[in-house]
């Protein structure tokens, strides 16, 4: 079973219903709904696909979308449009709400499942990328572009050397690592440091990262690690 969930959005219930069973048949977990209102009273969150018409009756689709674009909860939610509105102006206007796709009707179902598939593959790339550039362990987090640390949404001032440490524990969560382990892999540009000198790095870096200061732990004649 494919894991993805898609929600359509179209008040042509004969066309609702097509487009769910050939996306069930592709292994998709489909719900539909009949208008915006409809829509919105469902839990877009659980969402990892809208297929939204644009001409739907009091909300139309363009309206709803802004609404999910201006709600942090659902401002990324991926959006393809369906609409018989095929001009220029209509094709931007879809794509400066924020939509990741834009599909004219008449429209074939094997296009439709093509373009299903591209942009749900292009939301899993961008994540990919994002996990790549940031670590993170509830609400801390690292982004290593930047070099910042943000703590339930605040940045916390860290040296060279503590935000090397945090590095080195987040993405080794759970293994120790002794002394000359550290020394190695954080003070490997420096000639002489003392023992001291990572304690010292160990007890700051506690305090910086408040509740999660508890979570490095040491481990007596081993070293240092950051238990979850």
């Amino acid at each position: 079973m494919n894991p993805y969930r898609i929600l359509v959005v179209d008040d042509e219930e004969d066309l609702c219903e097509i487009l769910q069973f050939n996306l069930e048949t592709e292994g998709y977990q489909v719900d539909v709904a009949y208008s915006a209102e409809e829509a919105l009273k469902k839990n877009i969150t659980d969402y990892n696909l809208l297929l939204l018409d644009v001409m739907m009756g009091e909300m139309s689709g363009f309206k709803m979308a802004r609404a999910l674009r201006e709600n942090p909860a659902t401002a990324s939610t991926p959006i393809i449009f369906l609409t018989a509105k095929d001009s220029e102006t209509d094709r931007l206007t879809g794509f400066n709400i924020g939509a990741d796709d834009y599909i004219s009707k008449p429209f074939s179902i094997r296009e439709v499942l093509a373009r299903v598939k591209a942009v749900i593959r292009r939301v899993e790339n961008k994540k990919t990328v994002v996990a790549v550039e940031q670590l993170t362990y509830e609400t801390l987090v690292m982004f290593l572009g930047n070099k910042k640390v943000l703590l339930d949404g605040v940045e916390i001032p860290f040296t060279k050397k503590e935000y090397e440490i945090l590095r080195l524990f987040l993405e080794n969560k759970n293994r120790v690592f002794s002394r000359d382990e550290m020394l190695t892999r954080v003070w490997s540009d420096e000639v002489i440091v003392l023992d001291r000198t990572i304690d010292v790095n160990i007890t700051r870096l506690r305090k910086k990262i408040g509740p999660y200061g508890k979570n490095i732990v040491t481990r007596l004649g081993y070293g240092y690690c950051f238990e979850e």
